[in-house]
């Protein structure tokens, strides 16, 4: 296996710049999330590795080669598509040995790697069926098998659970985990499900716009957004933010919302506030650290229910404070209703503040 390393990486269709001065590193063996909304530039950023489409501007390598100029083909590098790509006329053991067939190997060599990469993803059995004959989960292995047996340097990703319903998608997020760990393989991952990227990734490259907004550890983009959309996008339920104004109640740092209502600081989120270049911030907060209560008290935040959400083992509440929806969760056996007051208690350790201008994150100078 071989480490991906982008630097400064554009890709511009005339005066429209799909991807802008991208730049991280893969490191040998890790698995490596490119996650965002729609037309954010992940999808281009993996063609761009896999060298499908030219760049604009800048460099990239694998493993100790710059492949910038290289044709897919020289780059070392396996694709695993959306739509699997599966030849329906051929049967699983062809579609496997394929890749082998074109670099012309020697039967007895294709035999032996087809069969040890049916045997790793636990389809031998399937060997002799025909695509049509396979489930969704079922053509998923064999498009990773076929990508398994030309032994690359890397693995490419594009989507390849979006075409299965939600019970197989977490199964096969399972497989693919596991497929990495026993490979220890170099997986570049392209998605717009933000919960495959936090439980199957090493690290997550979070992409809007074409820019690269955060690339660390899925734990570390939870626990520390850098900026509003980062916190928006990643977590489910997302982020609630609600955007406030600095003040001074007392002496003491406050954020005061649009209803009137103020929300007095600790020392160190004080700290944090005062770095906000207008005077304006916005308040973050996951639904885990938030409490519900029916009764006013200092430091409380009104609010009104607007919506409730049973799910089995926790029950989720959407909350109207000043025309933003924040949510909150609760046991179930805590019974509320629609349209029925109540006061939100934010936890200082673990609330969020970002810049109301900029939209990053408020640290301490």
């Amino acid at each position: 296996m071989a480490g991906v390393v982008l630097k400064d990486v554009m890709k511009s269709y005339g005066a429209v710049h799909a991807v802008q001065d991208v730049s991280f590193r893969v490191e040998d063996g890790e698995f490596v999330a490119l996650v965002g909304p729609s037309g954010c530039g992940k999808t281009t950023t993996l063609n761009l590795i896999a060298g499908l489409i030219p760049l604009s501007s800048g460099e990239i390598v694998i493993g100790e080669r710059v492949v910038t100029d290289l044709d897919p083909k020289d780059r070392d590098i396996a694709m695993v598509f959306q739509n699997y790509a599966l030849y329906p006329n051929k049967t699983v053991f062809n579609n496997l040995a394929f890749p082998l067939q074109m670099r012309r190997q020697s039967k007895d060599a294709i035999e032996k790697k087809v069969r040890e990469a049916a045997a790793v993803l636990d389809i031998t059995h399937l060997l002799e069926r025909r695509p049509r004959e396979l489930s969704g989960g079922q053509q998923q292995r064999v498009a990773l098998g076929r990508a398994l047996v030309r032994d690359p340097a890397v693995f490419l990703m594009d989507e390849p659970l979006s075409n299965l319903d939600a019970k197989l998608r977490v199964q096969m997020r399972s497989e693919i985990k596991r497929f990495h760990h026993n490979l220890n393989a170099t997986i570049v991952y392209v998605t717009h499900d933000q919960l495959e990227a936090v439980t199957m990734a090493d690290k997550m490259a979070v992409m809007h716009g074409g820019f690269l907004q955060q690339y660390d550890s899925p734990a570390n983009v939870f626990a520390n957004p850098v900026n509003t959309f980062v916190a928006s996008f990643v977590g489910s339920p997302a982020m609630s933010l609600i955007p406030v104004d600095v003040a001074s109640e007392g002496g003491t740092m406050a954020l005061r919302g649009a209803g009137g209502w103020t929300l007095p600081l600790s020392p160190l989120n004080a700290r944090k506030a005062q770095g906000s270049s207008t005077g304006k911030a916005v308040l973050g907060a996951r639904h885990s650290t938030l409490k519900l209560h029916r009764q006013a008290a200092p430091g409380r935040v009104p609010g009104k229910i607007y919506s409730v959400e049973p799910t089995g083992d926790v029950t989720f509440v959407q909350v109207v404070v000043d025309a933003e929806v924040i949510n909150i969760s609760l046991d179930p056996s805590v019974a509320v209703e629609p349209d029925e007051a109540v006061w939100i208690a934010f936890d200082q350790d673990r609330l969020h503040l970002f810049d109301g201008r900029t939209t990053m994150a408020l640290k301490v100078a």
